[in-house]
């Protein structure tokens, strides 16, 4: 198991969760850290990747700010969306969802049907997981909908799908298999957005655009105002700023000894091509990352992503050919040479990898090396998460006031 670093050690009051929240494809966590932080307590986590799965439970069984969690919310072994049924595997959140309903329904559904990397099969796809989707918020009836995607799905190609996704929801004209324009009656929502955020936007050091829909349930939304999350902070957060602390206490240990001299050297290079892209792109972005990838299950190790992906890596001093070992197992199976020293630069780490997504340095991840990264690389942003989490609270909030001053 592995951390992104040492939490700090802290003991909180178990307090009741502003809203609720039921995550499908929840993966790692990213999201539902996000969401967490916006002041979502989870009433159920659904997965079907078992490592994926593991680093949920581990998380939920042992995060000291997930105390409400441990409690409450059904972290389910690895299953398939297709297969979660409300009555049955719903069990320590039975009861608070018939107390409280449900505030917030949110997943991120598979990406390969829409992404560019892939063959954009869109429906067509055994993975398109948006039918199941729907077919939840149907049978949960949340006050709110959130659902992430990768960028492609805005793609032109897609438009009579995503036509049929917000008819299903809202109800609307959409153009079927055959052509023929096609009315939907509608799950009784409103579509308020569905649009592209970009991760190093909100804080994140990485290129990661994804494209968010918003929903909520009419009888909640009425008069109130959806505002789609804002960006605070032109400046982006760099590689090299991000990166810098943990890269040099993974060369401190070298810092003395037969490898002083090389050690300094190899960060200081680190450090100076970084900073030197950091400058040289201050107008375009600020020297941050190349989106980083899942990999595939079906090839071999993980790497930091495709060949252009690996060129803008190495302009940021980073070798993206393979995962480094964390810093105690390089020291124990002696593979500096690849990690640390290697004439394009250190590989980063796993943790290294969660930074970069904008994981908490105290998340847990379990499995090997190669299934952990893999979880990193397939995660949605925790900050953007929070974001997109917080403009939804705002409207719930103001629901449940206005309707308050009704009774």
């Amino acid at each position: 198991m592995t951390r992104v670093n040492e939490p700090e050690q802290s003991v909180e009051e178990i307090e009741e969760p502003e809203f609720t929240s039921i995550e499908i494809c929840a993966g790692a966590g990213g999201q539902a850290i996000g969401l967490h932080q916006a002041g979502f307590g989870h009433l159920a986590l659904v997965e079907i990747d078992p490592h994926a799965a593991m680093t949920l439970q581990a998380n939920v069984r042992s995060h000291p700010k997930w105390a409400w969690e441990r409690s409450n919310c059904d972290v389910l072994p690895p299953t398939d969306v297709n297969d979660f049924k409300r009555d049955e595997h719903l069990q320590k959140s039975r009861e608070v969802l018939q107390h409280r309903g449900l505030d917030l329904l949110a997943g991120g559904v598979p990406c390969p049907p829409f992404s560019h990397a892939g063959k954009q099969l869109g429906k067509a796809d055994e993975r398109d997981l948006f039918p199941a989707m729907l077919r939840l918020v149907k049978t949960l009836n949340p006050r709110a909908v959130m659902i992430e995607n990768v960028r492609g799905i805005m793609d032109p190609k897609f438009e009579d799908y995503r036509d049929w996704i917000k008819a299903r929801l809202q109800s609307g004209w959409y153009r079927g298999d055959d052509g023929q324009m096609t009315w939907d009656e509608g799950l009784g929502y409103t579509v308020c957005e569905w649009d592209i955020l970009e991760a190093s936007d909100f804080g994140v050091p990485q290129l990661r655009p994804r494209a968010i829909l918003v929903a909520f349930r009419a009888d909640v939304l009425k008069d109130v105002k959806y505002e789609w999350p804002t960006v605070e902070d032109d400046e982006h957060v760099s590689v090299a700023k991000a990166l810098d602390a943990t890269m040099r206490a993974r060369y401190a240990p070298y810092f003395e000894g037969e490898h002083a001299d090389r050690a300094h050297r190899a960060y200081e290079r680190w450090l100076d091509t970084a900073r030197k892209r950091h400058h040289e792109l201050m107008e375009k972005g600020g020297g941050i990352a190349p989106t980083l990838v899942g990999g595939s299950k079906k090839h071999g190790g993980a790497d930091l992503g495709p060949s252009r992906a690996k060129a803008a890596w190495k302009q940021l001093g980073v070798d993206a050919l393979g995962v480094a070992n964390d810093p105690e197992t390089c020291r124990l199976k002696g593979t500096e040479e690849r990690d640390l020293f290697g004439e394009n630069g250190p590989k980063l780490t796993v943790q290294q990898a969660a930074i970069i997504q904008g994981f908490p340095p105290e998340w847990e991840f379990t499995g090997g090396k190669t299934a952990q990264y893999r979880q990193v690389g397939n995660a949605f942003p925790p900050p953007v998460a929070k974001a997109v989490g917080e403009s939804i609270a705002d409207v719930l909030r103001a629901a449940r006031e206005r309707d308050a001053k009704k009774t």
